[in-house]
């Protein structure tokens, strides 16, 4: 286990600095000069060369990247074009609200995702148990990125009883709390572990149990690949999945091809990774309860449109003004 730990570390520092260097690649890459931004296209040639070289931005590509990351080793993320603040501090400004944030919506989530969890347990199969269901299936597949101005729309324009924006009172948190429900609650219900599984060994990641049956080399078209038998019993059923870790045999590429089994109410993943010592090998295992349900908030984006299409104020809005645009252009002519 220790020697697993380890690799995952030792992994986890050469993807580290390729994200940012692809981070830095793509900044570099995306269209617009940050002088511009900052002084304006009208700026003086003098004005222009001087920021550029406080910012760095005449040394070779070579040197400002050693600098990015050498910024990033100390914790400095350097300045923002905006406001001139630094951006370790801009972040760290804003940490608080967002942990308060968080927290406020996770409890929130649990206060709604308990009791209705303990109602649908008491009563398995029956209309609480269903009408649970459909309340979670609501809350995941409503898009937070529509919900949110609909519930500024009603509760603070037409209602006026919430704010809109701020700080400073409950009051302002209570909105974009309701709108990360659904994150909190889809990121909780997901489970997801990374486990080590000899044959014939068992993992538990909530109610389903994974246990892998078997390891074995099989050749495909243009590739060898370790297919591993893994039993699921979980979900009142009792299947079998076949993750492959595939070398593909012209570029000597190995990829992973995981097994998905679709649910109505959950997807269940397994992936394999690396092999260990005494034939065992390590697994990624994924359940994502309700992933499937996410187009019914685009249904009800669609629906609501349509409502709002329909609305008969549209239609007299249009009327007054076909019949206005005649007579304005009359005037306009005389």
């Amino acid at each position: 286990m220790l020697t697993h730990c380890l690799r995952r570390l030792l992994i986890a520092l050469p993807t580290a600095v390729g994200v940012a260097t692809l981070v830095f690649l793509l900044i570099h890459a995306t269209p617009g000069d940050p002088v511009d931004a900052m002084l304006g296209e009208s700026a003086s040639p003098a004005s222009r060369s001087e920021l550029r070289a406080h910012l760095g931005l005449d040394r070779p590509l070579s040197r400002q990247y050693l600098s990015f990351l050498a910024g990033l080793a100390r914790g400095d993320l350097g300045t923002s074009i905006h406001s001139g603040e630094s951006v370790t501090h801009l972040i760290a400004e804003h940490f608080p609200m967002t942990v308060l944030l968080t927290g406020v919506a996770l409890v929130l989530a649990l206060t709604i995702a308990v009791p209705l969890g303990l109602l649908a347990a008491a009563h398995k199969g029956r209309a609480a148990d269903r009408f649970c269901l459909a309340v979670s299936l609501l809350g995941v597949s409503l898009p937070n990125f529509w919900l949110g101005p609909i519930l500024v729309l009603v509760f603070s324009i037409t209602l006026g009883v919430l704010p809109v924006a701020g700080s400073g009172s409950p009051l302002y948190v209570v909105l974009p709390a309701v709108t990360l429900i659904g994150i909190v609650v889809t990121s909780h219900l997901s489970l997801e572990r990374d486990v080590r599984l000899a044959p014939g060994a068992t993992a538990q990641l909530g109610a389903t149990s994974f246990t892998l049956v078997s390891v074995e080399r099989v050749r495909g078209p243009n590739y060898l690949a370790d297919r591993a038998t893994v039993r699921i019993d979980g979900d009142g059923a009792s299947y079998l999945m076949f993750p492959e870790k595939r070398r593909y045999l012209a570029g000597g590429n190995v990829m992973t091809e995981a097994a998905i089994d679709a649910g109505v109410t959950r997807d269940v993943y397994v992936a394999m990774g690396e092999p260990l010592e005494d034939g065992a090998w390590t697994l990624r295992l994924h359940h994502k309860p309700l992933v499937r349900w996410v187009w019914v908030g685009a249904l009800i984006m669609a629906f609501g449109g349509a409502l709002a299409i329909t609305d008969a104020r549209y239609r007299r809005l249009r009327v007054r003004r076909d019949v206005a645009a005649p007579a304005g252009s009359v005037e306009s002519g005389a």
